[in-house]
């Protein structure tokens, strides 16, 4: 049986407002995306194994820019994770949300470093049209060659809002709507990060 995955440094690198101002993509990426408080950034938090270097809000649409961590693991593996904006909910003007759309699909489309999405929905709302959108958007052409396509990884978080004989019908629900497999997450149990770290690993190795 593998070793648990452990992580010896995750440390903030950028906030960038658009693709200039990334970093150079020197590493392999997996961008974290989903609505306006499904959990992302305890996710986030919870699979570095850092307290708060993912800053959490009770205010939708709280991350503006391109958020880059880098993060390296006891087995060598160094990867950089981007926390996109939160999508829906979010209050801010037409304008504003129109330029991160722009924002985030540009950065879709033409990062070349980018190998996996993680696609990261409530397990008690499951998948819905943005969600899907999102997914199908993931399945066309990229602006960039690029050696494998990008790989979606959906999880379902906050498992540990649902008591244990609705978690496994929740999963199933999401896997339809999905169409595909779905990791189940709890960032206060800490349950579905191994798997979660094993998708990431087949995805940039």
């Amino acid at each position: 049986m593998p070793e648990p995955t452990r992580v010896l440094d995750a440390t903030f690198v950028a906030g960038a407002p658009n693709l200039a101002a990334l970093p150079p993509p020197t590493l392999a990426e997996v961008a974290f995306a989903g609505r306006s408080n499904v959990g992302k950034s305890s996710l986030l938090n919870a699979v570095m194994q850092r307290k708060s270097l993912a800053r959490t809000s009770n205010t939708p649409g709280c991350t503006r820019q391109l958020n880059v961590f880098a993060v390296r693991c006891a087995d060598d593996l160094s990867v950089h994770f981007v926390d996109l904006p939160g999508y829906g909910w979010a209050r801010r003007s037409k304008t504003e949300r129109a330029e991160w759309q722009a924002m985030i699909e540009g950065y879709l489309r033409r990062r070349a470093s980018l190998r996996a999405v993680v696609v990261i929905v409530d397990v008690r709302r499951g998948v819905e049209e943005e969600e899907r959108q999102l997914i199908d958007f993931l399945a066309g052409p990229r602006e960039v060659s690029a050696a494998k396509p990008i790989e979606v990884i959906l999880v379902a978080t906050k498992l540990d809002k649902l008591g244990a004989a609705a978690r496994k019908p929740a999963l199933a629900a999401v896997r339809k709507g999905a169409g595909g497999a779905v990791v189940g997450f709890s960032a206060v149990s800490g349950e579905g990060s191994e798997e979660l770290w094993g998708r990431i690993r087949t995805a940039v190795l």
